[in-house]
């Protein structure tokens, strides 16, 4: 049996040209902090690298900082002391959109009882209405207020006003971050334009190696307090020997990020193929932020009464790769907190199925969907009739 992927936002398959730079890479015996030919040779790996991350967002090379992936990204912007020139301006509240990843929920160095949960509307995007009151009550004598908002959901695909929220944060001085981690390759990305003073990526995100990721500054002399220290690297923002294999896989698949945006309309088109037949063939099933401006890949379905842990079981018996919302909780099925979020009830909210198409999917690929739906649903049908 050929199986089929569409778990792209869990991960995106390896590029082919990705691979290449990883392992040419791995051929470099050398740190790319010595000073010698060979260390000099590893060195501009990851300055190339970084240039192609700085450029697929609009940055300068000297504003990325390669990390372990995302989550690090987060864990080190996320914290109440700010860099800013010579001293700590720091920030006292942080405030994040309710349907965040865990890791930006989690409020990274932000005690728990300084994190503010900001609710969405019931297409899932974030209210700004709320934002505004929150920001406007936020007690300046702490220090600065920080918005943590991500540019598309990971479950559900729904796009956030990152660029107004940012706008209404700056008004009251806050810091604000974007996870950009699915948007990117899908979307246009520019830091710049959405306002931000700090961008998380992922390279797996974008057909790149696992263990790679970038906190992208909008200003060098803004940044945050080093979340690992000890060591020179990273213009000492991030100590750490870099993992080269990963960095230079990671460049290669930013740079073709932005040719992929050229397939978006395409697998859009297929995405709306896919929800009519699924609809057609399940008239009950819901289609989650569908009222929403969506990533062009991304439906998040679920239908009364069957669990997303069955379905997506039944999926992979029928050869077919999807996911129960988010896929960074070691392989757990529960309640998901974006459905929550967006007000569903705990039935609904266990029962989201998340399908993910890559930059590459196939009107075959959708047709092999539908049809191992309609066997999976006519399945299910008989067995809740007997």
């Amino acid at each position: 049996m050929q199986r089929i992927y569409l778990d792209a936002n869990a991960g995106a398959p390896l590029l082919p040209e990705a691979r290449d730079a990883a392992l040419a890479a791995l051929d470099s015996m050398a740190n790319a902090s010595s000073v010698h030919a060979e260390g000099r040779s590893a060195r501009a790996v990851v300055e190339s690298a970084r240039a192609a991350v700085a450029d697929a967002v609009g940055s300068w090379p000297e504003n990325v900082i390669f990390t372990s992936g995302a989550t690090e990204a987060a864990a080190l912007a996320l914290t109440p002391r700010i860099v800013a020139g010579d001293a700590i301006r720091p920030a006292g509240r942080l405030y994040g959109g309710a349907t965040e990843h865990p890791c930006v929920l989690a409020g990274g160095r932000f005690a728990p009882s300084d994190v503010t949960q900001l609710p969405v509307e019931l297409s899932g995007v974030v209210d700004l209405a709320a934002l505004e009151r929150a920001l406007a009550e936020h007690d300046q004598s702490t220090g600065a207020p920080y918005v943590a908002l991500m540019l598309a959901n990971n479950e559900t695909g729904v796009i956030h006003p990152v660029a107004e929220a940012a706008r209404l944060a700056k008004a009251h001085g806050a810091y604000v971050f974007c996870d950009a981690v699915q948007a990117l390759g899908r979307i246009p990305v520019d830091i710049a334009a959405l306002g931000v003073d700090f961008l998380a990526l992922s390279a797996h995100k974008i057909g790149g190696p696992q263990g790679a990721g970038a906190l992208v500054l909008a200003e060098e002399s803004i940044c945050p307090e080093p979340l690992l220290a000890g060591g020179g690297q990273e213009r000492r923002r991030r100590a750490g020997t870099e993992n080269m294999a990963a960095i230079a896989g990671f460049g290669v698949a930013a740079k073709l990020a932005g040719h992929h945006l050229a397939e978006v309309e395409r697998v859009a088109d297929l995405r709306a193929k896919l929800e009519e037949a699924l609809l057609a063939v399940s008239p009950e099933a819901r289609i989650f932020g569908s009222d929403a401006e969506r990533l062009p890949n991304t439906t998040l379905f679920a239908v009364p009464g069957l669990s997303a842990e069955t379905l997506v079981i039944a999926f992979d018996l029928e050869g077919i790769a999807v996911s129960a919302g988010s896929a960074c909780s070691s392989g757990k099925v529960g309640r998901s907190h974006v459905l929550a979020a967006m007000g569903e009830g705990r039935a609904s909210a266990e029962s989201g199925v998340r399908v993910s198409l890559t930059h590459a999917a196939t009107q075959g690929e959708i047709e092999a969907f539908v049809a191992a739906w309609r066997a999976i649903y006519g399945r299910m049908r008989q067995m809740r009739a007997a």
